[in-house]
């Protein structure tokens, strides 16, 4: 598997994301934002979290509209696979890649520490290493992280499957408790919580390693 993770100004991620794919045998590409263009024969975008331009405006906004976004939206366009962390997350609902908003916690304070989720999309190469159901922890750490939308993107997202992540708990006023959210076809997946903090035992878990595992192997050479 070949990945180009983006760097923004306020990125604070990247290398962690960067590091976690590597874990995994995948060869990384570490791509500026001021780039036009992505690597050739890429497999994975991977947009980390962090404070990209300073959160200016609304969290994500600037960055949607830097140079590579748009290599971003046209790389997802052609069926590539994209990952978005947190920041990224909020970015790639800025790009209009995903649907929805990211809001302001309804609790008005930054969260921070581990939290439970509930996997519940299958049929995607994030999750194909876990189960319907069950349970995991990953860390989060964010203050616009509550995921908002109509009723009827709500339902969408419910009735196709592409809610991928619920929080087991509500922490931030999240929308049906909704942690990450698949695109249409299944290839972009956004979410709040960070597998990249939770790939080592050092980390105080492992869970999010099962993510990584399930993307190089879908997305590993033939």
């Amino acid at each position: 598997m070949k990945a180009a993770v983006i760097t923004f100004p306020g990125s604070n991620c990247d290398r962690d994301l960067a590091v976690a794919l590597r874990a995994t045998g995948a060869e990384v590409a570490q791509v500026w934002h001021k780039e036009a263009d992505l690597p050739a024969g890429i497999d994975l975008v991977a947009l980390p979290g962090g404070f990209s331009f300073g959160d200016y405006l609304r969290c994500g906004a600037i960055a949607a509209r830097a140079p590579i976004a748009r290599a971003v939206a046209d790389f997802a366009a052609r069926g590539g696979h994209v990952l978005g962390i947190c920041n990224g997350f909020q970015v790639l609902v800025e790009t209009g890649l995903l649907p929805g908003a990211l809001m302001r916690n309804a609790g008005l304070k930054f969260v921070c520490r581990p939290v439970a989720l509930e996997v519940a999309g299958m049929g995607n190469p994030f999750t194909e290493a876990y189960s319907v159901g069950q349970s995991i922890t990953l860390p989060v750490a964010h203050h616009d992280g509550n995921y908002q939308a109509d009723d009827e993107t709500l339902a969408r997202l419910e009735g196709e499957g592409r809610v991928a992540f619920r929080y087991v708990q509500d922490i931030n006023g999240s929308a049906r408790g909704i942690a990450g959210i698949l695109s249409e076809n299944r290839r972009v997946l956004g979410m709040m919580p960070h597998p990249e903090r939770a790939v080592d035992p050092a980390h105080g878990g492992s869970d999010g390693k099962a993510l990584f595992a399930a993307l190089a192997s879908a997305l590993a050479p033939a």
